[in-house]
């Protein structure tokens, strides 16, 4: 059971999109069915042709039941039917699309061959689908098991070595009789069964047709309006962003403005209060200077006759040290 609920809606989920897809922009289809028409032998919008040959109509027809018939699949309702209906859809798609057999250039050739496969492999996956009995025995398996307990019944009424007994004949032919009539009405009820399956597949498929082309338009205006919605959306959510970061821009902005007149202001007034400093200091600066320079000349001139001293005394020692030298270099007679 998990198996199939996981199945189905993998299975299914294709052809929705493709549906919905198709519903939305059913140009290339259009195009498409058109053309098959054509080799069909129909002109279609010639006056006199059927409506239901119109390409757009058997488009979108397609198309919703694609969806439909997936939706019930994916959910689990009447599968069988569901599976039965998208398999006929899958028919059309690839005649139609995928004709690798008329295709000349060899790349497109390939993919729509790659196309048609996957294509084949959809209607086996969705055929068998359709077969799926989630476990019940089917119609044939409950035949041929009556079939089988009636044999049972008729090899146990045989007594064993009686079978030149007249009441031994009698009693077989009455259990045949009996397993024919049991038979004949199971052989009924099947059929009556199987038809009923019939009328209530065929009548479901129609609804479900009539459906989808009734509300086709509908659910393509419904997914329209939705994707203009995630637009209109996306697109405000990308002005609120733009908003938002030219707020914070101004904000860095304007904080930066008033950061600088501060730090200005407070440059202006450190300056100020130095100049007003030196302007209060400046007179006591130049009375200490003019005190120092008196200092000085005191000192020196206290000194001077020391240096002078010590001036003569280092010139006379040069003297002698030049006059020793001019001595030893000269060459006595």
């Amino acid at each position: 059971m998990l198996l199939r609920r996981l199945a189905r809606p993998l299975l299914a989920s294709a052809f929705v999109v493709d549906g919905v897809d198709t519903l939305m922009h059913p140009e290339h289809r259009v195009e498409a069915a058109s053309t098959l028409l054509r080799r069909a032998g129909q002109t279609p919008g010639e006056p006199g042709t059927n409506k239901a040959a119109d390409p757009a109509l058997l488009v979108r027809v397609n198309a919703g039941a694609q969806v439909a018939s997936g939706v019930l699949l994916a959910l689990g309702r009447a599968p069988r039917a569901a599976a039965l209906v998208l398999a006929a859809t899958v028919i059309p798609a690839a005649v139609t699309e995928q004709d690798f057999w008329a295709e000349k250039d060899p790349e497109r050739k390939t993919a729509k061959r790659a196309a048609f496969l996957k294509d084949v492999s959809l209607l086996g996956g969705l055929l068998i689908a359709s077969a799926d009995t989630e476990g019940k025995p089917s119609l044939g398996w409950r035949g041929r098991r009556a079939a089988r307990n009636a044999a049972a019944s008729v090899s146990a009424a045989l007594p064993i070595g009686a079978a030149s007994n007249g009441s031994t004949s009698e009693a077989v032919g009455e259990r045949l009789h009996d397993t024919a009539v049991r038979a004949r009405s199971l052989a009924g009820i099947a059929a009556a069964k199987g038809s009923e399956v019939a009328e209530t597949a065929q009548a479901q498929g129609s609804k479900w047709a009539e459906i989808a082309k009734e509300r086709g338009p509908e659910w393509a205006e419904a997914a329209q309006t939705k994707g203009m919605k995630a637009a209109e959306r996306a697109q405000v959510r990308a002005a609120k962003a733009a908003e938002r970061a030219q707020a914070r821009a101004a904000k860095a902005a304007e904080q930066a403005q008033i950061r600088g007149a501060k730090a200005a202001e407070a440059a202006q007034v450190q300056a100020a209060r130095l100049a007003e400093i030196a302007k209060e200091r400046g007179p006591e600066w130049a009375e200490a200077a003019r005190e120092r320079e008196a200092e000085l000349a005191q000192v020196v001139r206290e000194r001077a006759p020391e240096l002078s001293a010590a001036a003569r005394k280092r010139g006379v020692h040069l003297m002698e040290t030049v006059r020793d030298g001019i001595d030893a270099r000269t060459p006595r007679s």
